[in-house]
């Protein structure tokens, strides 16, 4: 927590040796955002979410491999299936990765879609997948948070437990 701190308070005593239109002072700005972190002190809710997030990072890590699986594969089928209908907006397949990021977490903003049956086949299997894939994180988070909660009851419940040598 002290580098934090130090992180913190550092573009302040950093900011007068800048000039004052570099870049160094707007980078600076933007890491003032670093106090943000020390919330977790105060808020026992931001310290369970940490709590979770170590206790299912294998979990977690696996979700998040197969939503990068799962965008490579659906770019690439999307290359295959459009890219001679639509040669400048599918160009290769790091290009149609963007059309697979936007449609997996369902934003949709419109600018590259599908024109062939082909294609609009490949993009309905993928928002389907998509959809059920963000959501094995969010179930993830959702039971580790109801795990913690419980223990932390059973915690206070067992302080106040005459069967303990609490005090009720």
């Amino acid at each position: 927590m002290a580098l934090v701190d130090l992180a913190a308070i550092a573009p302040h005593y950093l900011m007068p040796m800048a000039s004052s239109n570099s870049v160094v002072v707007r980078l600076l700005r933007v890491f003032r955002l670093v106090r943000v972190l020390k919330f977790g002190r105060y808020s026992a809710s931001i310290g369970m979410l940490g709590k979770v997030l170590r206790l299912r990072r294998a979990e977690l890590t696996v979700s998040l491999f197969l939503v990068l699986a799962l965008v490579t594969i659906t770019s690439t089928l999307m290359f295959a299936v459009e890219h001679d209908a639509q040669p400048k907006v599918f160009a290769s397949i790091p290009a149609s990765m963007w059309w697979g990021v936007v449609t997996l977490t369902t934003v949709g903003y419109g600018d590259v879609y599908p024109i062939t049956a082909a294609g609009k086949v490949v993009a309905g299997i993928s928002v389907l997948l998509g959809v059920g894939l963000f959501a094995i994180p969010a179930g993830l988070l959702a039971s580790g948070f109801s795990e913690e909660l419980a223990k932390e009851r059973k915690q206070e419940n067992c302080k106040k437990c005459p069967h303990c040598g609490g005090d009720l």
